[in-house]
């Protein structure tokens, strides 16, 4: 389903940062280097979930191909690839976006 060939542990995610263009009200684009990096993201991977106990799974609420929230200081940006990916902890994620 995702072009990422990893798989993240227990209750982690691979998120893709999404895009978002700003524009001041001058009508000026802002470069990526001026605007804080977005907290949404697209989930391309999902790990098993976290184990509890007993041993047992639970499991994740996150699916793949969800656009989600994250909080700003929780997730760990790595390149793979080529690509820029994010991985963020279940607790991290603060929002499915609708």
């Amino acid at each position: 389903m995702s072009d990422v060939n990893l798989q993240p542990m227990n209750d982690r995610l691979i998120v893709a940062r999404v895009a978002s263009e700003e524009t001041t009200s001058f009508g000026l684009v802002l470069p990526d280097s001026a605007k804080e990096k977005p907290q949404l993201g697209k989930v391309l991977a999902v790990g098993p979930g976290k184990l509890n106990r007993d041993g047992g799974r639970i499991p994740m609420t996150v699916k793949v191909g969800d656009t989600v929230m994250f909080t700003k200081y929780g997730p760990t940006e790595v390149k793979h690839e080529g690509k820029e990916l994010l991985f963020v902890d279940e607790d991290s994620i603060l929002a499915i976006v609708q």
